[in-house]
């Protein structure tokens, strides 16, 4: 892939302004998909979860999932948008393998919510009003898997597979209005928007919102405009970026890319864009469809949704707290420093942090846990950390910590046996044997052998050199298989030095 001539960031600022949008696809936890009863699950095997009407087989028809219209109207009216008195399902066709139908069933000209606004905070507090054009309902297309290739692309794959098992799971796509005004923030407004909607879509209940697994995905639309012009530049798309750092590290390669484009005398291409992590690029995909390439008309296989005004008041007064109010409670409750919190936002882990919280641990415990040595299991295991562990066994963890029963060292191992299956933690301390010695009389025959096997650092410690106490302390936590409790151990070392 030849590489793209790219501006110096800052310059691209001083003489463009950026303007964005976003398209962020919410996959719906129902049981079953969107217009079939297949079962809606991740992770079955290739082309199971299926049938006629996810196939597009002749003499299938659609039924709308009565479930995933009331999440609709939830994620509608939790961003602030106004809900259709009636909407209509449409037609819009693509051919493309892995869509079987040759069309998708989706919304058009009549979407259930329109018109809505979400807030969005950065890290240091400074509050952007990201406006809301539509939240629609339209069914997913299947997974093609690429292979040959070395890159797991479609460029350079000998063939592809295609799995249906997606084809037909309900969606709700969130299309913003052009977004201005963020200047040198772009990027990072971009991450804070997407992690807004991952939070928002959790606490409703109404998405996993796993951006590993395609349960959110964003579009990042960017285009760049002379300052002072009020006609929108040619907009490109970059498709499918699945993580927070992806969107901002996209939003500012499009945006340098552009940027040397232009200066150069250039066009941009109205596209989509394939990001690639490896290497920090994007690359071009196909030239982008107007509406009218996609000839929609009206599905004739579904009546208008006309959702009952008594749903949706029920549905308003149900909905959780707003995600930049929560984050806000939460870290003034907590006592966090921006940067602590920023972690535990930035993991992804708030909703995991205040769980553990809710079943007793204190909130620095929690996020030390949580942060540390549970996500670095996950990162090595490639998975997510709420699925290795759950916050009641991390708080009962944190709590044998607190009462002296376990060491971190000690933890660490605990949650290893908890994270393999072993049970609880108390469990997996009786079975491994991991409580700490309390026994001083234990503690101090360890000592006395630890001392009189280093005669010379016995001479430092009683010349007043404390410091040498450290060696000792190791061949204790040592011999005790570091079931000790090390300030415990130091007292001893300190005390014992002086009597022999």
């Amino acid at each position: 892939m030849a590489k793209d001539a790219l501006m110096d960031f800052d310059e691209a600022l001083e003489r463009f302004e950026p303007v964005l949008g976003f398209e962020v696809h919410v996959e719906l936890a129902t049981a079953t998909k969107m217009f079939s009863d297949a079962p809606n699950f991740f992770g079955g095997e290739p082309n199971t979860n299926v049938t006629p009407v996810d196939l597009g087989l002749p003499g299938s028809l659609p039924v709308v999932n009565e479930q995933a219209v009331r999440y609709s109207i939830q994620l509608g009216l939790a961003l602030g948008c106004s809900i259709a008195e009636s909407s209509r399902f449409a037609r819009k066709n693509y051919f493309y393998p892995d869509n079987p139908k040759n069309y998708q069933i989706s919304q058009f000209d009549e979407p259930i919510a329109f018109e809505g606004e979400v807030e969005v905070e950065l890290a240091d507090g400074t509050i952007f009003q990201v406006p809301i054009e539509r939240a629609h309902m339209e069914e997913d297309a299947g997974k093609l898997t690429h292979v040959g290739g070395a890159t797991g692309r479609i460029q350079g794959a000998e063939y592809s597979l295609v799995d249906y098992n997606r084809a037909g799971v309900p969606l709700v796509e969130i299309v913003t209005k052009p977004i201005v005004g963020a200047k040198e923030r772009a990027p990072e407004l971009g991450a804070a928007y997407v992690q807004v909607i991952r939070d928002l879509v959790r606490a409703l209940g109404v998405s996993e919102a796993r951006m590993e697994r395609g349960n959110l995905r964003c579009d990042a639309n960017i285009s760049l405009r002379p300052w002072g012009q009020e006609k929108l530049g040619t907009r490109t798309e970059t498709k499918n970026v699945n993580s927070f750092r992806a969107v901002e590290r996209a939003i500012r390669y499009e945006i340098q890319r552009q940027a040397a484009i232009l200066a150069a005398g250039g066009t941009i291409t109205q596209e989509t864009r394939h990001w690639h992590e490896d290497t920090g690029r994007t690359s071009a995909g196909r030239p982008k469809s107007d509406a009218d390439d996609y000839r929609y008309f009206p599905e004739p296989d579904l009546l208008p949704v006309v959702p009952d005004p008594t749903l949706i008041e029920e549905l308003r007064a149900g909905l959780p707290e707003a995600p930049v109010a929560r984050r806000r409670r939460l870290k003034g409750e907590w006592g966090f420093a921006d940067l602590e919190f920023q972690d535990v936002v930035n993991g992804g882990l708030l909703d995991e942090v205040q769980a553990t919280v809710d079943a007793g641990a204190g909130p620095q415990a929690a996020r030390k846990w949580w942060t540390g040595e549970i996500s670095r299991v996950a990162n090595a295991q490639d998975a997510a950390p709420g699925d290795l562990v759950s916050p009641q066994h991390v708080a009962e963890v944190i709590a044998l910590v607190e009462s002296g029963d376990l060491t971190d060292r000690l933890a660490r191992q605990v949650l290893e046996g908890v994270i393999a299956g072993e049970g609880s933690p108390a469990q997996v301390v009786e079975s491994r044997g991991l409580q700490v010695v309390s026994d001083d009389s234990a503690l101090t025959a360890a000592v006395d052998e630890a001392l009189a096997g280093q005669p010379d650092v016995l001479q430092k410690i009683r010349d007043g050199k404390v410091q040498a106490a450290g060696a000792i302390i190791g061949s204790v936590m040592k011999a005790m298989k570091g079931q000790a409790d090390a300030a415990r151990v130091r007292e001893l070392v300190l005390e014992r030095a002086q009597q022999q």
